[in-house]
């Protein structure tokens, strides 16, 4: 019998097929097209860990707030964050490159944007960086940028070198948007994850744009909490039978079963807008968790609840917030993990949906208007001191 040996292509594209992926729906936005008129970076984060917090970091040249895993590298590795000059930056896992120069060292994505954090004030500065870095870089994803000259980009990245997309582009980004999910343009051809996915963020984002809402607040708050399919052309949002046939596959959703977190930053169009870049931020299961606003403060506070001391505890919003999506997934026993409860969640009476849009309609009416610390801080107080309680109170039932 002759023993074939596998190609370097077919090796990777096989480790791709049995490895559980981690996936992510991103896009990049120019401030040309905003409703705020500041560019917005989105991530709906797909991961095997469902647990995250927010995390401040003071060990780099600039002092920068981010999305961390909880129980695992969160000083080493940021998922999405932003820094004190309005550089932020995401990024979405690619699985079309590197198929034919793989190599053992890899997964130096969350590493490279906590340096980049760190590090760099603009786009200019984050591509330096990358040239700078030693070669294999380990890295096989899109990274959306945005900073406070109004630039906002993608770089799919693999091991060797970058491609710029640039959303202030018409060339590049005909609606002043640009949208990732997990293969590159630059990458192999139908290899990846995501295509529908990427279809359903397109019609989203084109509806939103078309109806003058491309906005960072309505992003965060129904465009990372879709239940749209666009292959279906179905809406489970919308559905009405969910009584008599309540689960559904999510699967294809860009809220899915494996959507651990979401963050929508909104950025600065200039530098002297210094200190107003918001992050909206999801630390759990978009469907079952608030989206939070978040600013960076001189005194580096946050809500307690979504922060921990230490990679050995949960955020107390996230550990809430991951239980109560246990009643949307009740199902455990083999796939039946990825079946959603839909009357779990869209009951009017007592559905999750109802809770989580009442807690968010508050979060919006206490959110300071404008960019006074105290009156921050005064509302982080109100998020640890009444909203959470509040919460509580109605997810434990």
């Amino acid at each position: 019998m002759k023993i074939k040996i596998l190609t370097p292509i077919l090796t990777a594209i096989l480790s791709i097929m049995l490895v559980p992926t981690m996936a992510c729906t991103t896009a990049v936005i120019s401030g040309k097209y905003t409703k705020s008129g500041r560019p917005i970076i989105w991530k709906v984060r797909d991961t095997q860990s469902l647990y995250n917090k927010i995390q401040i970091f003071e060990d780099g040249k600039y002092r920068c707030v981010a999305l961390t895993n909880a129980l695992k590298d969160a000083n080493s590795m940021v998922w999405g964050g932003y820094n004190e000059y309005g550089f932020a930056i995401m990024n979405s896992a690619s699985y079309n490159t590197n198929l034919d120069k793989p190599t053992k060292f890899c997964d130096q994505e969350g590493i490279v944007m906590k340096k980049a954090l760190q590090n760099c004030k603009s786009l200019k500065d984050f591509e330096k960086m990358l040239k700078k870095l030693p070669k294999p870089w380990g890295l096989n994803a899109n990274f959306g940028v945005i900073d406070a000259n109004g630039g906002a980009a993608y770089y799919e990245t693999d091991n060797d070198h970058f491609v710029k997309f640039d959303a202030n582009n018409p060339m590049h980004a005909p609606n002043g948007y640009i949208i990732r999910t997990n293969y590159s343009y630059t990458g192999k051809k139908d290899i990846g994850y995501g295509f529908i996915r990427f279809e359903t963020a397109t019609e989203l984002l084109f509806d939103l744009d078309s109806k003058n809402r491309l906005d960072a607040e309505e992003i965060a708050t129904e465009t990372s909490r879709s239940l749209y399919h666009s292959l279906l052309k179905t809406d489970y949002a919308k559905y009405k039978d969910y009584n008599s046939a309540p689960f559904v596959n999510n699967g294809d959703l860009i809220c899915r079963h494996e959507t651990a977190s979401a963050i929508t930053i909104e950025g600065i169009s200039s530098p002297e807008q210094k200190g107003e870049t918001t992050m909206w931020s999801t630390i759990a299961f978009p469907l079952s968790t608030p989206a939070i606003p978040i600013r960076l403060t001189d005194d580096n506070k946050l809500p307690s609840c979504m922060i921990s001391p230490d990679q050995k505890t949960k955020a107390p919003l996230s550990d809430l917030c991951v239980k109560a999506k246990s009643r949307i997934y009740p199902i455990k026993r083999s796939s039946g993990y990825k079946y959603m409860n839909l009357n779990a969640y869209l009951n009017p009476q007592d559905g999750i949906k109802k809770v989580i849009d009442i807690e968010q309609e508050e979060i919006l009416k206490h959110m300071p208007k404008n960019k006074k610390q105290e009156d921050w801080i005064t509302f982080y107080n109100w998020i640890d001191n009444s909203l959470f309680i509040e919460l509580s109170n109605k997810l434990q039932k």
